[in-house]
């Protein structure tokens, strides 16, 4: 009877053991989904870039408004406008030259930019008064666009912050060490489970 429980315990522990490593594997790694569901500091895809997990960040005819709006901050290329939404999104999206290059020679072929006196070898882009007047038309829009780049980006900051990954590999050396240890019984790892279990629900609640 002893040798069944011996041999039911050890099972247990063992079963315990699987479920924390497959959830410190599926949970837990660099760029993951992370506690919570869609993880931390979430990117996003192009127009072109077909059906993915990553969500679309503009929807049609609004990365047009975005750059016309930044070509009439001041003149830019194309890479400096690529650049100029990355920092705006913290990181989180970055236009691809594929999305950006077709896009300028749309605004140019509708008469609302052209190409503006340049030093160098890259092709800067202006605003026309045609495009002042898009703008103007579609002011509300462009304001709650770049809202939502900025907003984008305060929210990668908050969630991809050194302070958390530090928090989270933390954790994660902590519970690969502790399940290493053939001594830990399966009442200490239900124990660890429970605690996980109760942070996480804290932190929802914050």
């Amino acid at each position: 009877m002893r040798h069944g429980m011996n041999r039911h315990g050890c099972g247990e522990r063992q079963a315990m053991h699987r479920m924390m490593r497959e959830a410190m594997r599926h949970g837990m790694r660099g760029g993951g989904r992370g506690f919570g569901g869609h993880g931390f500091g979430g990117r996003f895809r192009d127009d072109d870039e077909g059906r993915g997990r990553r969500r679309r960040m503009f929807d049609s005819g609004e990365l047009r408004l975005v750059l016309l709006k930044l070509i009439a901050d001041e003149p830019r290329h194309g890479y400096d406008l690529i650049r100029r939404i990355e920092e705006l999104t913290g990181g989180a999206y970055a236009p691809s030259p594929g999305v950006i290059y077709p896009t300028l020679t749309l605004l140019g072929d509708m008469g609302l930019i052209e190409a503006a006196d340049s030093d160098g070898a890259k092709k800067l882009f202006a605003i026309t008064d045609a495009g002042q007047a898009e703008l103007d038309a579609n002011k509300n829009a462009i304001e709650a666009l770049i809202a939502r780049l900025t907003e984008v980006g305060e929210e990668r900051q908050r969630t991809d912050s050194a302070s958390v990954r530090r928090a989270m590999g933390n954790l994660r050396a902590v519970l690969m060490n502790r399940l290493g240890d053939r001594d830990l019984d399966a009442a200490t790892l239900h124990e660890v489970v429970a605690l996980i279990d109760d942070a996480a629900q804290k932190i929802e609640r914050l």
